[in-house]
């Protein structure tokens, strides 16, 4: 599998495409060049459920692609991660922390919360609240970043409650990729309840700005 793919990553490559990949991502990685429709192609062989590993196998070949310099290895293996969810397993937070800790960036954040985080919290919700606080409480704004984005596909099935006690807690943050996360998770959920997000933001006069402009996005195109 390794051999193969980085065949075809160097194949399909593109020096001008790889550096303005890399300029996107403010040069924190390097890249092959190939563009995501493309990628997901070359990819598509290998994330079949017939050409899966053996689930057990998973985290040592997550890691060892995470260590591989270019990003098109990291988005491969956080989407052959997410072909596991319905296999996922209580242990598999610590692979997720991981991935959420080390070469750490808004576009593979925002894939693990959603696609990883999410359903295995859904599956082990014993698990959630001490993992959340314990994020929470870290000062890592990837791990804080995942606590705001875990629910954002769950729509109607969001807890309104814990969202509230999430976003309370990270209030007064000049960071704007958290301060971005608060907006995005309201603006989504706003589509399935736009009175309480209104209410939210209304409540919340310690909202930053960006937070309060994102969630209410979707509200004011409304009017």
């Amino acid at each position: 599998m390794y051999e193969t793919l980085e065949k075809e990553f160097i194949r399909h490559g593109d020096k001008e495409i790889a550096i303005a990949q890399a300029a996107y991502m403010k040069d924190h990685f390097p890249f092959y060049g190939i563009k995501a429709p493309q990628r997901r192609n070359i990819q598509k062989p290998f994330l079949q459920r017939k050409a899966l590993p053996d689930k057990q196998s998973l985290p040592s070949i997550v890691k060892t692609l995470w260590e591989r310099p270019q990003r098109e290895w990291h988005y491969f293996a956080q989407e052959l991660t997410a072909k596991y969810h319905r296999q996922y397993e209580i242990d598999d937070i610590a692979l997720f922390e991981h991935m959420i800790t080390q070469r750490s960036w808004w576009d593979t954040i925002d894939y693990i919360a959603t696609n990883s985080v999410g359903p295995y919290f859904k599956k082990f919700p014993e698990e959630r609240q001490v993992r959340i606080q314990d994020w929470l409480d870290s000062d890592n704004i990837w791990l804080q970043r995942t606590c705001l984005l875990f629910q954002l596909k769950y729509k109607e099935e969001l807890e309104k409650e814990l969202l509230t006690n999430i976003i309370q807690q990270l209030l007064g943050s000049n960071e704007f990729f958290i301060n971005k996360a608060i907006g995005w998770i309201l603006r989504s959920y706003s589509r399935v309840d736009a009175d309480w997000v209104s209410d939210f933001v209304a409540r919340h006069d310690d909202l930053h700005s960006l937070s309060k402009r994102e969630a209410l996005k979707l509200i004011d195109k409304q009017k």
